[in-house]
């Protein structure tokens, strides 16, 4: 097995890409921070994306910020998913951003949430509250794609919730709604706010949003993978 280094170029095959990621599996962030010549926070709280950074930089992901997959060129998208020892995802796995408006003439066909989890390159990352970021340990990658029933059931939450966001019901929005993808408040912290028109048509201050891959959901996903209990 090869061992990990700051990759300058993007992979260039599926086949390139599952090499550098399987070639993570087993090392700790530490360790990997080290290699990478990236340093190593004593904890996330201010650094959430640290970990995302670090495994971009690793494989060569090429995509950044820009609303398209880490990996263009190959249509994958890169997403971390934190685990405890027995392989129960920890927290819920954000997708995308979810304007308060602008959703006339979008369709799940057309959505940056589809885009994103069409072909994904999961991470899974043994990182319980208790280990600092350097203990923390990469598990087994492996490239996920929907299956049709899987993505109808995406498609059909995704619907429901845009409407709720292209009507202005913003009162009606909750983490509890959706099977599977959820919206969730994506700021800093709660008192961000952007102005958006609501049903009655009147200007007003909601926190921005974000959808987000339920717990439940990845854990499945890891269950079918790994024959997981």
């Amino acid at each position: 097995m090869k061992t990990p280094s700051p990759q300058q170029t993007a992979p260039a095959s599926l086949e390139q890409l599952m090499e550098r990621a399987n070639a993570l599996a087993g090392y700790n962030l530490g360790e990997l921070g080290t290699l990478a010549g990236i340093g190593i926070p004593s904890h996330l709280r201010k650094e959430k994306g640290w970990m995302g950074m670090l495994l971009e930089t690793l494989l060569g992901a090429q995509a950044g910020s820009k609303p398209e997959p880490d990996f263009p060129a190959l249509g994958v998208e890169l997403k971390t998913l934190p685990i405890d020892r027995n392989g129960k995802p920890l927290e819920s796995t954000f997708v995308a951003v979810a304007p308060a408006e602008g959703w006339q003439g979008v369709t799940w066909e057309s959505s940056h949430v589809r885009h994103k989890l069409a072909c994904v390159l999961w991470i899974p990352i043994l990182a319980e509250r208790q280990l600092p970021p350097a203990d923390r340990v990469i598990a087994t990658p492996f490239l996920w794609r929907p299956s049709i029933a899987q993505e109808q059931a995406l498609q059909k939450d995704w619907e429901e919730l845009v409407e709720l966001l292209a009507l202005g019901r913003f009162n009606e929005i909750s983490a509890y709604k959706g099977q599977h993808l959820q919206l969730r408040p994506k700021a800093a912290n709660g008192t961000v706010k952007v102005m958006a028109i609501n049903e009655d048509g009147d200007k007003v201050a909601v926190q921005p949003k974000g959808f987000y891959l339920r717990s439940s959901f990845t854990r499945q996903l890891l269950r079918d993978r790994f024959d997981l209990a």
